[in-house]
């Protein structure tokens, strides 16, 4: 199988180089990226392209692979449809509402199958024992949900070129659309009302580091493309908090906060239906469920997983990337998940977005109306 790959960065050349563990018959044939600092990852002897269309006419790839900042994806994606090539591509899929139909109205021309993304929680051993007991949990009732990401993570986030908005489309679509797409998932629907409150309190100048320790910990995590160096002081415009409320069309609401300086990071969610709840943290390696006579239904602890491959996206990584190759192969017909999820994942973060902004309730039923319009669920 012949692969190109639109940018090299560092989560680029995490998963091809796994996806070459998995698929061994893999051969890197060019990569475009004005900047290939991870090209080690894959190889330094691959072919290196000016532009997206040389490399996709000249390389004659099997699959493409668009690991570019987030702003560029439907410009890559669209030259990958016209190429006929197969799609992966990370997440977010794209950044603006406009940009989502777009993408909808080619992927009604193409076909969804002809586009993979990369949202990894699906994959992870959470979701998968979470999704064979829902069914015991009864309708859907609430659910309460974070991403607390640690303040190394957090500088990275305001030094890197995701700090802008233009380029990333925000920390919650580029950070928590992960989240989002798997309370749609156990909810069964998606968001049609939403509040959203938020903005930048923790990386502002006063809380400046104070000890060479601390710096440290703000610059541990490497950026490269366009980024600036002290994230307490950056011209980055994303935020450093926010929490939003969200009414699903099933009936069920969900409420979700995130934050980038939380010391002790965690992930967590509680998920309380008609019948029984399930609380779990990503971050911790625990899933447990609870039936409303009390019984226990599942208690698990994914603090054993294989370190060298639980220390990505805890362990989904690897899961991720065995399921897509195959699926190439064609040893499965269906993955766990797909671009309409993502792309209906991504409007919900941008409603999250135009409701912190404006001060508003967003209601998304003319914004569902129009991406139905499409057919893309059949």
């Amino acid at each position: 199988m012949r692969v190109v790959t639109a940018g090299i960065g560092l989560r680029a050349g995490h998963v091809l180089s796994i996806l070459k563990e998995a698929m061994p018959e893999i051969e890197f044939v060019g990569y475009f990226d004005p900047q290939p600092t991870f090209l080690h990852m894959i190889g330094d002897d691959v072919p290196r392209f000016e532009d997206v269309p040389t490399m996709l006419t000249e390389a004659k790839p099997d699959l493409f692979f668009v690991g570019s900042p987030n702003a560029f994806h439907l410009e890559h994606i669209k030259m990958g449809l016209a190429a006929g090539v197969r799609i992966f591509t990370e997440k977010p899929v794209v950044t603006t509402k406009a940009d989502t139909m777009a993408l909808a109205a080619l992927l009604a021309e193409h076909g969804t199958d002809q586009v993979m993304v990369g949202l990894v929680l699906r994959y992870s051993q959470h979701m998968i024992d979470l999704r064979s007991v829902m069914s015991k949990l009864g309708p859907i009732v609430s659910l309460e949900a974070n991403e607390h990401i640690a303040p190394y993570h957090g500088a990275f986030f305001m030094r890197d070129w995701r700090r802008m908005v233009k380029w990333s489309g925000g920390f919650m679509l580029e950070k928590c659309c992960h989240d989002i797409d798997i309370y749609n998932m156990v909810t069964g629907s998606r968001p049609l009302q939403v509040a959203s409150f938020g903005g930048r309190k923790s990386f502002v100048a006063p809380h400046s580091p104070t000890s060479n320790t601390e710096n440290e910990i703000m610059h541990r995590k490497a950026s490269v493309w366009e980024s600036v160096d002290d994230p307490f002081l950056s011209d980055g415009d994303i935020i450093d908090h926010q929490t939003a409320i969200v009414q699903y069309e099933s009936g069920a609401s969900l409420a979700f906060h995130t934050n980038l300086n939380v010391p002790d990071e965690h992930r967590r969610f509680c998920v309380m239906g008609a019948l029984g709840m399930a609380e779990g943290d990503f971050v911790r390696g625990n899933l447990k469920v609870t039936l409303r006579d009390g019984t226990l239904a599942a208690d698990h602890d994914y603090t054993k997983m294989d370190a060298a491959r639980a220390s990505a996206h805890y362990g989904a990584d690897h899961m991720m990337v065995a399921e897509i190759a195959s699926f190439l192969k064609g040893e499965t017909k269906t993955l766990p998940v797909g671009v309409v999820d993502a792309l209906e994942a991504g409007l919900a973060a941008m409603a999250m977005d135009e409701a912190r902004i404006g001060g508003t309730i967003v209601d998304l039923r003319e914004t569902w109306a129009e991406f139905d319009s499409y057919g893309l669920r059949q």
